[in-house]
């Protein structure tokens, strides 16, 4: 059985639990408690440099960090990852979108509204939040006249950018100005087993309380 080691309010983590359920494959969750410097110590490290979460551990004990590299390792050979070449690359290009615009975006904006940190640096978080919008008209624009990201079809790209954006309305995103996406997103949260289990953030994560030299990242998925 895989291990996945997981922080439970981080969005990185849900779409692997996500992508876990449906493809109904069984596997032992081990919560990481980042603000508690769980990530950091010695023995994690070891298997992700990074100290980040999630991280898989396969049935033969290999690691594998990084929550895109985790989505496509599980995809590879079901329906969720297109066999043409082509549709294959749009899935990954709409994955390094999600990893480079979407979640440093959306992700930081929502972990600082969501623990106080927006008060802190308000222009910082101003800027974060106005290019999470920019990536967000993105999206609609790439789902115009579409019912999924690629092949007409649920791939593995939509449920990497379903986590983010599902979550985009808590730090008041007007997704009314995002059409497109909001139809999308009750056509992902309708797909065979989707799950909804994204925690919140416990006290712990909130700016002041102590705690790991994590609290000083800028997004909650170190």
């Amino acid at each position: 059985m895989v291990r996945l080691y997981d922080y439970p309010a981080s969005a990185n983590c849900f779409k692997v639990r996500m992508l876990l359920a449906q493809l109904g494959v069984p596997y032992e969750r081990v919560p990481v408690d980042i603000f508690a410097g769980e990530s950091q110590t010695a023995d994690y490290l070891a298997r992700n440099p990074a100290g980040r979460t999630p991280l898989l551990e396969t049935d033969d004990g290999d690691a594998i960090p990084e929550s895109g590299a985790i989505l496509l390792y599980l995809a590879e050979g079901s329906a969720f990852l297109p066999d043409d070449r082509v549709d294959r690359a749009h899935v990954h290009a709409w994955m390094f979108f999600e990893q480079n615009l979407l979640e440093p975006n959306v992700g930081t904006a929502r972990f600082w509204r969501l623990t106080g940190r927006d008060a802190e640096r308000p222009e910082a978080f101003a800027r974060h939040f106005e290019a999470g919008a920019g990536a967000l008209a993105a999206l609609d624009r790439g789902l115009q006249g579409k019912e999924f990201l690629v092949g007409g079809r649920y791939t593995v790209a939509d449920c990497a950018l379903y986590a983010y954006t599902r979550v985009a309305h808590e730090i008041g995103y007007d997704m009314d100005a995002y059409p497109a996406v909001a139809a999308w997103l009750e056509r992902v949260a309708a797909t065979p087993d989707a799950i909804d289990d994204l925690a919140p953030y416990p006290e712990s994560a909130r700016a002041g309380a102590g705690g790991a030299s994590v609290h000083n990242q800028p997004t909650s998925e170190a």
